[in-house]
Formats: structure tokens, sequence, C-alpha cells
């Protein structure tokens, strides 16, 4: 069962580019919303983008050499639009034609691909920004609905069979190895769907932060169906 973002205290909701930059994550809330009902046809950009890879990087000259309709065009003024505000905020944004991501396949008890609910961490102050303009959109879980797979005794005892030192020098190779990034949702958790058009920020596990880290997952894409993300 998915639950909407509105009805959740985690989450803040912002009227504009300016409140969702500079609301102050605090107490619960570690995902910020700039909720928008976006006009344009995105789905013809992605439709007259020529995939390279399962993941291709699309760059502004490449997105301005497309020939679009009108709707196309107001689609991609939007995200062009995105992309400055946010390089002027010091951010990398980069837009995704994205059919899959790789999955994590090698241990059959613990996935650590982005399939699965993970939270991002950084070693300076940073946030996480997101926009799925079309195709499937990503998922968030309150944390109070998450249980760090590293503590679940089952899978702590399987890791400890991959990690020959002493305990402390387990508890660094976990973190090496991003195995304490990933969650596992409680029988009763009810995901978040970020939707179509709104920028999100989301907490970043930072030395400085705050509050606790905005656990996410990448959603399973539907067959034959790219997704459009701006992410940075």
């Amino acid at each position: 069962m998915t639950h909407s973002f509105s009805d959740c205290i985690q989450i803040h909701l912002a009227s504009s580019f300016e409140e969702l930059i500079n609301t102050t994550f605090q107490g619960d809330t570690n995902a910020i919303c700039w909720h928008r009902n976006l006009a344009g046809d995105f789905k013809e950009i992605v439709a007259k983008i020529v995939p390279k890879e399962n993941i291709t990087e699309i760059s502004e000259e490449e997105l301005l050499a497309l020939e679009l309709t009108e709707q196309g065009e107001l689609a991609r003024k939007t995200i062009l639009n995105d992309i400055e505000q946010l390089t002027l905020l010091g951010t990398s944004p980069t837009l995704n034609l994205i059919q899959y991501y790789e999955r994590d396949e090698e241990l059959d008890f613990i996935s650590t691909d982005v399939y699965s609910f993970h939270v991002d961490r950084s070693p300076i102050e940073t946030d996480t920004f997101l926009c799925t303009y079309h195709g499937a959109s990503s998922d968030i879980l309150p944390n109070a609905q998450a249980e760090q797979k590293i503590h679940i005794p089952e899978i702590r005892e399987k890791l400890k069979t991959l990690h020959d030192g002493s305990a402390a020098e387990f508890e660094n190779f976990l973190k090496d190895c991003f195995f304490d990034l990933h969650y596992q949702a409680t029988p009763d958790a009810a995901p978040i769907n970020l939707g179509l058009g709104h920028l999100w920020r989301l907490a970043v596990d930072h030395p400085t932060q705050q509050v606790l880290p905005c656990i996410h997952r990448a959603p399973v894409e539907s067959d034959g169906e790219y997704r459009l993300l701006l992410i940075c």
C-alpha cells in the first residue's frame, strides 16, 4: 500500500523553488516537495531521445537540438529552467533517460542496489534533489517504518561470515561496503510515491545533518517505458 505524501509528517510541501531550498530540515521533516502540476509533453521528449545504454545522460545541447511540438517545447523549457536553478544553487544536476539500473545480485541475502530502500551519504553538507518528469517515480519511506538491514540478526550473521577481522573492524567493513545504508521496510510500512513533476529535496547523511536521512528507493520500471529523471 502506498500513501499520499501530503499526509506524511516527514514531508514539508513548498510552494516555490525559494521555499524548497530555504526551508530547514528539522524534527521529523527530512523531505521537502515543491508541489507542481507541470504543463507540456514530457513523453514527446522521451520518444525523441535515442538511448545509448540502459542509463543515457542527456546534455543541455542534446535537449535543445530536439525538434519538438509546442507541448514538447513547454516541457523542455521546464527542464532547462530546473537545471539552471539547481546549477545556480551550486549543484550539478544530471538529466537521465533510464531503462533500468544494474541489479546487485552478488549476495542472495542482502541487496545494495538503488531498488533497495537506502539513504544517501556524503562527506560534505549537501542534499539530494530529484524530479521525475516521465515514467515510474521513486518512493520514500518514513524512518519509523524501516529497519537497518545490518541490524536484522539473520542478515548480520551472514555478513559476519564475509569478514575475518575484529568486531570494531566489522563495523568499518559494513560502512566501507555501504551495507549500513540499506533498509528493510517493516511489515506495516506504507511507502510514499514521489509522483511526477514535483521537485524534491531529500536529507542526506553527512556530518552536520540535524535530522535522520531520508530513506528512498528507485521504482521498478514498467516494461518498455523509460523514466526521465533529473537528479543531483
